[in-house]
Protein backbone atom coordinates (compact mmCIF):
# COMPACT_ATOMS: atom_id res chain seq x y z
CA UNK A 1 0.00 0.00 0.00
CA UNK A 2 2.81 2.40 0.95
CA UNK A 3 4.61 1.61 -2.29
CA UNK A 4 1.48 2.43 -4.30
CA UNK A 5 1.07 5.76 -2.53
CA UNK A 6 4.72 6.65 -3.18
CA UNK A 7 4.39 5.59 -6.82
CA UNK A 8 1.22 7.63 -7.24
CA UNK A 9 2.89 10.63 -5.62
CA UNK A 10 5.92 10.40 -7.89
CA UNK A 11 3.68 10.04 -10.93
CA UNK A 12 1.62 13.05 -9.86
CA UNK A 13 4.77 15.15 -9.41
CA UNK A 14 6.07 13.98 -12.79
CA UNK A 15 2.83 14.95 -14.54
CA UNK A 16 2.80 18.29 -12.73
CA UNK A 17 6.38 19.01 -13.83
CA UNK A 18 5.54 18.25 -17.46
CA UNK A 19 2.45 20.47 -17.32
CA UNK A 20 4.23 23.23 -15.39
CA UNK A 21 7.12 23.56 -17.83
CA UNK A 22 5.15 23.03 -21.03
CA UNK A 23 4.12 26.03 -23.08
CA UNK A 24 6.69 28.39 -21.58
CA UNK A 25 9.13 28.38 -24.47
CA UNK A 26 6.92 28.15 -27.54
CA UNK A 27 7.66 30.85 -30.16
CA UNK A 28 5.92 34.17 -29.70
CA UNK A 29 4.70 36.40 -32.50
CA UNK A 30 6.26 39.82 -32.95
CA UNK A 31 4.27 42.32 -30.87
CA UNK A 32 1.92 44.80 -32.53
CA UNK A 33 1.83 48.36 -31.23
CA UNK A 34 -1.68 49.18 -32.52
CA UNK A 35 -0.50 52.76 -32.97
CA UNK A 36 -3.30 54.94 -34.33
CA UNK A 37 -2.37 58.47 -33.17
CA UNK A 38 0.95 60.34 -33.32
CA UNK A 39 0.13 63.97 -32.51
CA UNK A 40 2.15 67.12 -31.93
CA UNK A 41 0.36 69.42 -29.51
CA UNK A 42 1.02 73.16 -29.51
CA UNK A 43 3.35 72.97 -32.54
CA UNK A 44 5.97 75.73 -32.69
CA UNK A 45 9.41 76.25 -34.21
CA UNK A 46 10.45 78.50 -31.33
CA UNK A 47 9.75 76.11 -28.42
CA UNK A 48 12.65 73.83 -27.47
CA UNK A 49 11.16 71.72 -24.66
CA UNK A 50 8.59 68.94 -24.91
CA UNK A 51 6.90 66.09 -23.09
CA UNK A 52 6.26 62.90 -25.06
CA UNK A 53 3.36 60.99 -23.55
CA UNK A 54 3.14 57.37 -24.64
CA UNK A 55 0.01 55.25 -24.38
CA UNK A 56 1.15 51.73 -25.27
CA UNK A 57 -1.55 49.20 -26.02
CA UNK A 58 -0.18 46.20 -24.15
CA UNK A 59 -1.22 42.56 -24.37
CA UNK A 60 -0.57 39.61 -22.08
CA UNK A 61 1.85 38.07 -24.59
CA UNK A 62 4.04 41.21 -24.50
CA UNK A 63 5.17 40.23 -21.00
CA UNK A 64 6.21 36.60 -21.42
CA UNK A 65 9.68 37.51 -22.66
CA UNK A 66 12.01 40.42 -21.83
CA UNK A 67 13.11 40.86 -25.45
CA UNK A 68 9.47 41.03 -26.60
CA UNK A 69 8.65 43.51 -23.83
CA UNK A 70 11.51 45.83 -24.74
CA UNK A 71 10.64 45.61 -28.43
CA UNK A 72 7.05 46.61 -27.73
CA UNK A 73 8.04 49.53 -25.48
CA UNK A 74 10.69 50.68 -27.97
CA UNK A 75 8.31 50.62 -30.94
CA UNK A 76 6.54 53.75 -29.66
CA UNK A 77 9.86 55.57 -29.33
CA UNK A 78 10.63 54.66 -32.92
CA UNK A 79 7.36 56.32 -33.95
CA UNK A 80 8.17 59.39 -31.86
CA UNK A 81 11.66 59.60 -33.35
CA UNK A 82 10.20 59.34 -36.86
CA UNK A 83 8.21 62.52 -36.15
CA UNK A 84 11.27 64.29 -34.66
CA UNK A 85 9.65 64.39 -31.21
CA UNK A 86 12.81 63.23 -29.41
CA UNK A 87 14.96 66.31 -28.76
CA UNK A 88 17.63 67.55 -26.38
CA UNK A 89 15.11 68.79 -23.81
CA UNK A 90 12.58 65.93 -23.94
CA UNK A 91 11.05 63.85 -21.17
CA UNK A 92 9.19 60.68 -22.15
CA UNK A 93 6.30 59.46 -19.99
CA UNK A 94 4.96 55.89 -19.83
CA UNK A 95 1.82 54.96 -17.82
CA UNK A 96 1.30 53.48 -14.38
CA UNK A 97 1.84 49.72 -13.97
CA UNK A 98 3.67 49.37 -17.28
CA UNK A 99 6.15 47.16 -15.41
CA UNK A 100 3.82 45.37 -12.99
CA UNK A 101 2.68 42.82 -15.57
CA UNK A 102 6.25 41.52 -15.80
CA UNK A 103 5.18 38.94 -13.22
CA UNK A 104 4.14 37.08 -16.40
CA UNK A 105 7.76 36.60 -17.44
CA UNK A 106 8.44 33.00 -18.55
CA UNK A 107 4.90 31.91 -17.70
CA UNK A 108 2.71 29.49 -19.64
CA UNK A 109 1.74 31.20 -22.87
CA UNK A 110 -1.80 29.87 -22.74
CA UNK A 111 -2.49 32.38 -19.95
CA UNK A 112 -3.22 34.92 -22.65
CA UNK A 113 -6.30 32.90 -23.61
CA UNK A 114 -7.84 32.79 -20.13
CA UNK A 115 -10.96 34.78 -19.28
CA UNK A 116 -10.37 36.24 -15.84
CA UNK A 117 -7.51 37.66 -13.80
CA UNK A 118 -8.37 35.45 -10.82
CA UNK A 119 -8.10 32.33 -12.97
CA UNK A 120 -4.69 33.43 -14.19
CA UNK A 121 -3.38 34.03 -10.68
CA UNK A 122 -4.46 30.56 -9.58
CA UNK A 123 -2.71 28.93 -12.52
CA UNK A 124 0.51 30.88 -11.87
CA UNK A 125 0.45 29.89 -8.20
CA UNK A 126 -0.16 26.21 -8.98
CA UNK A 127 2.35 25.99 -11.83
CA UNK A 128 5.05 27.56 -9.63
CA UNK A 129 4.04 25.82 -6.43
CA UNK A 130 7.47 25.72 -4.76
CA UNK A 131 8.44 29.30 -5.61
CA UNK A 132 4.95 30.48 -4.73
CA UNK A 133 5.32 28.88 -1.30
CA UNK A 134 8.65 30.65 -0.75
CA UNK A 135 7.02 33.91 -1.82
CA UNK A 136 4.15 33.27 0.58
CA UNK A 137 6.61 32.96 3.47
CA UNK A 138 7.81 36.50 2.71
CA UNK A 139 4.35 38.08 2.79
CA UNK A 140 3.32 40.40 5.59
CA UNK A 141 -0.15 41.38 6.73
CA UNK A 142 -1.58 41.84 3.22
CA UNK A 143 -5.08 40.44 2.83
CA UNK A 144 -4.48 39.33 -0.77
CA UNK A 145 -1.70 36.82 -0.19
CA UNK A 146 -1.86 35.41 -3.72
CA UNK A 147 -0.86 38.63 -5.48
CA UNK A 148 1.69 39.41 -2.78
CA UNK A 149 3.31 35.97 -3.08
CA UNK A 150 3.48 36.04 -6.87
CA UNK A 151 5.05 39.49 -6.97
CA UNK A 152 7.65 38.45 -4.40
CA UNK A 153 8.56 35.25 -6.23
CA UNK A 154 8.95 37.17 -9.50
CA UNK A 155 10.35 40.46 -8.18
CA UNK A 156 14.00 39.86 -9.11
CA UNK A 157 13.16 38.93 -12.68
CA UNK A 158 10.65 41.78 -12.91
CA UNK A 159 13.03 44.49 -11.75
CA UNK A 160 15.80 43.18 -14.02
CA UNK A 161 13.60 43.31 -17.14
CA UNK A 162 12.11 46.68 -16.16
CA UNK A 163 15.34 48.44 -15.26
CA UNK A 164 17.35 47.03 -18.18
CA UNK A 165 14.63 47.98 -20.68
CA UNK A 166 14.25 51.58 -19.58
CA UNK A 167 17.94 52.08 -18.86
CA UNK A 168 18.83 51.01 -22.40
CA UNK A 169 16.07 53.11 -23.97
CA UNK A 170 17.07 56.21 -22.00
CA UNK A 171 20.65 55.83 -23.24
CA UNK A 172 19.49 55.09 -26.79
CA UNK A 173 17.31 58.20 -26.96
CA UNK A 174 19.60 60.34 -24.77
CA UNK A 175 16.54 61.57 -22.89
CA UNK A 176 14.81 61.40 -19.53
CA UNK A 177 12.20 58.64 -19.20
CA UNK A 178 9.51 58.45 -16.54
CA UNK A 179 9.10 54.69 -16.73
CA UNK A 180 5.50 54.46 -15.50
CA UNK A 181 5.41 52.26 -12.42
CA UNK A 182 5.97 48.72 -11.22
CA UNK A 183 4.83 46.84 -8.10
CA UNK A 184 7.87 45.83 -6.05
CA UNK A 185 8.77 44.82 -2.47
CA UNK A 186 10.40 47.77 -0.65
CA UNK A 187 12.47 49.17 -3.55
CA UNK A 188 15.42 51.45 -2.93
CA UNK A 189 17.72 53.29 -5.30
CA UNK A 190 21.47 52.99 -4.67
CA UNK A 191 23.92 54.57 -7.13
CA UNK A 192 21.22 54.76 -9.78
CA UNK A 193 20.11 51.12 -9.55
CA UNK A 194 17.09 49.45 -7.90
CA UNK A 195 17.53 47.14 -4.91
CA UNK A 196 14.76 45.14 -3.24
CA UNK A 197 13.88 43.73 0.15
CA UNK A 198 11.85 40.65 -0.82
CA UNK A 199 10.28 40.47 2.64
CA UNK A 200 9.38 44.14 2.72
CA UNK A 201 5.99 45.72 1.97
CA UNK A 202 4.87 46.05 -1.64
CA UNK A 203 4.77 49.51 -3.20
CA UNK A 204 3.53 50.87 -6.49
CA UNK A 205 6.79 52.60 -7.43
CA UNK A 206 7.73 54.91 -10.29
CA UNK A 207 11.29 55.67 -11.42
CA UNK A 208 12.88 58.46 -13.43
CA UNK A 209 15.73 57.37 -15.71
CA UNK A 210 18.31 59.89 -16.87
CA UNK A 211 20.06 60.00 -20.28
CA UNK A 212 22.96 58.01 -18.81
CA UNK A 213 20.57 55.18 -17.90
CA UNK A 214 20.85 55.79 -14.17
CA UNK A 215 17.80 56.33 -11.96
CA UNK A 216 17.52 59.83 -10.54
CA UNK A 217 16.43 60.35 -6.96
CA UNK A 218 14.42 57.89 -4.91
CA UNK A 219 11.49 55.64 -5.85
CA UNK A 220 8.29 57.65 -6.31
CA UNK A 221 5.79 55.74 -4.17
CA UNK A 222 2.04 55.94 -4.67
CA UNK A 223 0.39 57.21 -1.50
CA UNK A 224 -3.37 57.06 -2.07
CA UNK A 225 -4.41 53.52 -3.00
CA UNK A 226 -7.59 52.32 -4.67
CA UNK A 227 -9.83 49.64 -3.19
CA UNK A 228 -8.10 46.83 -5.08
CA UNK A 229 -4.53 47.87 -4.28
CA UNK A 230 -5.08 48.20 -0.56
CA UNK A 231 -5.33 44.40 -0.28
CA UNK A 232 -1.66 43.92 -1.16
CA UNK A 233 0.03 47.34 -1.49
CA UNK A 234 1.43 49.69 1.15
CA UNK A 235 1.07 53.46 0.95
CA UNK A 236 3.92 55.87 0.45
CA UNK A 237 4.06 59.28 2.10
CA UNK A 238 2.95 62.20 -0.11
CA UNK A 239 5.40 64.41 1.80
CA UNK A 240 8.18 62.45 0.06
CA UNK A 241 7.05 63.22 -3.49
CA UNK A 242 10.13 64.72 -5.12
CA UNK A 243 10.63 67.77 -7.30
CA UNK A 244 13.41 66.99 -9.77
CA UNK A 245 15.61 69.86 -10.94
CA UNK A 246 15.94 68.87 -14.60
CA UNK A 247 17.52 70.85 -17.48
CA UNK A 248 14.11 71.71 -18.94
CA UNK A 249 12.43 72.70 -15.67
CA UNK A 250 11.61 71.68 -12.12
CA UNK A 251 9.48 68.56 -12.45
CA UNK A 252 7.19 66.86 -9.94
CA UNK A 253 5.79 63.38 -10.52
CA UNK A 254 2.44 62.61 -8.89
CA UNK A 255 1.05 59.08 -9.38
CA UNK A 256 -2.58 58.26 -10.35
CA UNK A 257 -4.92 58.62 -7.32
CA UNK A 258 -2.43 60.97 -5.66
CA UNK A 259 -3.25 63.56 -8.33
CA UNK A 260 -6.75 63.95 -6.78
CA UNK A 261 -5.38 64.94 -3.35
CA UNK A 262 -4.14 68.47 -2.52
CA UNK A 263 -1.62 67.02 -0.05
CA UNK A 264 0.28 65.43 -2.94
CA UNK A 265 1.01 68.87 -4.42
CA UNK A 266 2.58 70.43 -1.32
CA UNK A 267 6.16 69.81 -2.41
CA UNK A 268 5.33 71.00 -5.93
CA UNK A 269 4.07 74.25 -4.38
CA UNK A 270 6.93 74.65 -1.90
CA UNK A 271 9.66 73.92 -4.47
CA UNK A 272 8.03 75.92 -7.29
CA UNK A 273 7.64 73.02 -9.70
CA UNK A 274 7.18 74.12 -13.31
CA UNK A 275 6.05 70.76 -14.72
CA UNK A 276 3.78 68.15 -13.16
CA UNK A 277 3.53 64.66 -14.60
CA UNK A 278 1.10 61.92 -13.64
CA UNK A 279 0.75 58.29 -14.66
CA UNK A 280 -2.51 56.36 -14.37
CA UNK A 281 -4.10 52.93 -14.54
CA UNK A 282 -7.89 53.03 -14.68
CA UNK A 283 -9.83 49.74 -14.41
CA UNK A 284 -13.39 48.69 -14.88
CA UNK A 285 -14.14 48.05 -18.57
CA UNK A 286 -15.22 51.66 -18.86
CA UNK A 287 -14.21 54.40 -21.27
CA UNK A 288 -13.47 58.03 -20.66
CA UNK A 289 -17.03 58.73 -21.87
CA UNK A 290 -18.72 56.36 -19.40
CA UNK A 291 -20.53 57.91 -16.46
CA UNK A 292 -18.29 58.43 -13.47
CA UNK A 293 -18.99 56.00 -10.62
CA UNK A 294 -17.20 58.07 -8.02
CA UNK A 295 -13.71 58.17 -6.57
CA UNK A 296 -12.26 54.69 -5.98
CA UNK A 297 -9.90 54.93 -3.06
CA UNK A 298 -9.57 54.25 0.65
CA UNK A 299 -9.18 57.96 1.38
CA UNK A 300 -11.54 60.14 -0.62
CA UNK A 301 -10.57 63.75 -1.38
CA UNK A 302 -12.61 66.29 0.59
CA UNK A 303 -13.43 68.50 -2.38
CA UNK A 304 -15.55 65.99 -4.33
CA UNK A 305 -19.18 66.91 -4.98
CA UNK A 306 -21.13 63.66 -4.65
CA UNK A 307 -23.83 65.08 -6.91
CA UNK A 308 -21.37 64.62 -9.80
CA UNK A 309 -21.41 60.83 -9.41
CA UNK A 310 -23.37 59.29 -12.25
CA UNK A 311 -23.66 62.65 -14.02
CA UNK A 312 -20.15 63.56 -15.15
CA UNK A 313 -18.24 61.39 -17.59
CA UNK A 314 -14.99 59.84 -16.40
CA UNK A 315 -13.11 62.31 -18.58
CA UNK A 316 -14.94 65.29 -17.08
CA UNK A 317 -14.43 64.02 -13.54
CA UNK A 318 -10.69 63.62 -14.09
CA UNK A 319 -10.45 67.12 -15.50
CA UNK A 320 -12.54 68.59 -12.69
CA UNK A 321 -10.88 66.90 -9.72
CA UNK A 322 -7.36 65.75 -10.61
CA UNK A 323 -4.32 67.26 -12.32
CA UNK A 324 -5.94 70.17 -14.26
CA UNK A 325 -7.65 71.57 -11.18
CA UNK A 326 -4.88 70.92 -8.65
CA UNK A 327 -2.22 72.49 -10.88
CA UNK A 328 -3.96 75.84 -10.51
CA UNK A 329 -2.80 75.93 -6.89
CA UNK A 330 0.84 75.58 -8.00
CA UNK A 331 3.16 77.66 -10.17
CA UNK A 332 3.34 74.84 -12.73
CA UNK A 333 2.03 75.73 -16.17
CA UNK A 334 2.73 72.42 -17.89
CA UNK A 335 1.21 69.04 -17.07
CA UNK A 336 0.48 65.68 -18.62
CA UNK A 337 -1.22 62.49 -17.43
CA UNK A 338 -0.98 59.27 -19.47
CA UNK A 339 -3.06 56.13 -18.98
CA UNK A 340 -2.32 52.42 -19.34
CA UNK A 341 -4.28 50.72 -22.12
CA UNK A 342 -4.40 47.06 -23.08
CA UNK A 343 -6.21 43.76 -23.35
CA UNK A 344 -5.93 41.98 -19.99
CA UNK A 345 -8.63 39.39 -19.40
CA UNK A 346 -11.60 40.95 -17.57
CA UNK A 347 -9.77 44.03 -16.27
CA UNK A 348 -10.34 46.46 -19.14
CA UNK A 349 -7.82 49.28 -18.47
CA UNK A 350 -8.84 52.47 -20.27
CA UNK A 351 -8.33 56.23 -20.46
CA UNK A 352 -6.88 58.93 -22.70
CA UNK A 353 -4.12 61.46 -21.98
CA UNK A 354 -4.80 64.75 -20.23
CA UNK A 355 -2.63 67.67 -21.34
CA UNK A 356 -2.48 71.01 -19.52
CA UNK A 357 -0.73 74.17 -20.66
CA UNK A 358 -1.08 77.57 -18.97
CA UNK A 359 -4.01 76.33 -16.87
CA UNK A 360 -5.92 75.17 -19.95
CA UNK A 361 -6.77 71.57 -20.84
CA UNK A 362 -5.68 71.18 -24.45
CA UNK A 363 -7.60 69.00 -26.91
CA UNK A 364 -5.93 65.75 -27.91
CA UNK A 365 -6.81 63.28 -30.61
CA UNK A 366 -7.97 60.14 -28.75
CA UNK A 367 -6.35 56.86 -29.70
CA UNK A 368 -8.42 53.72 -30.13
CA UNK A 369 -5.51 51.74 -28.71
CA UNK A 370 -1.90 52.95 -28.89
CA UNK A 371 -0.90 56.60 -29.12
CA UNK A 372 2.00 59.07 -28.89
CA UNK A 373 1.49 62.75 -28.04
CA UNK A 374 4.19 65.43 -27.93
CA UNK A 375 3.48 68.65 -26.02
CA UNK A 376 5.76 71.57 -26.90
CA UNK A 377 6.25 74.26 -24.26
Amino acid sequence: MTRRIITLFILTVFVWLIWSFSGRNTPLQEPRNYLSVVQEINPSDSLSRNIVGIQPFMEVSDYFNQVIFKGKIRSYLVAATGKAFIKKNTIIVYPENIGTWLFLLNEIHSLSKKQTFNEVMKIIAFSNAFDFFLGYLKTGDETNKDVSSIIRMKAKAMVKAYSETFRELAIETNTYILAGSILLPEPKVVDGDIYLNLSGPLYNASFLFGPDGKIIGNPILKSFLNSTEEAYTSSGDPKNLQVFDLPFGKTCIIPFNDSWHPMAYENAINDSAEIILSTSFFLGNQTEHSLWKGYDGISSPENIDLDDVGKLSNKDAWEKYSLPKAMKETKAQVGMNVFFRGDFWDLGPSGQPIVVLNNQVLPVIPAGKGGVWSLNF
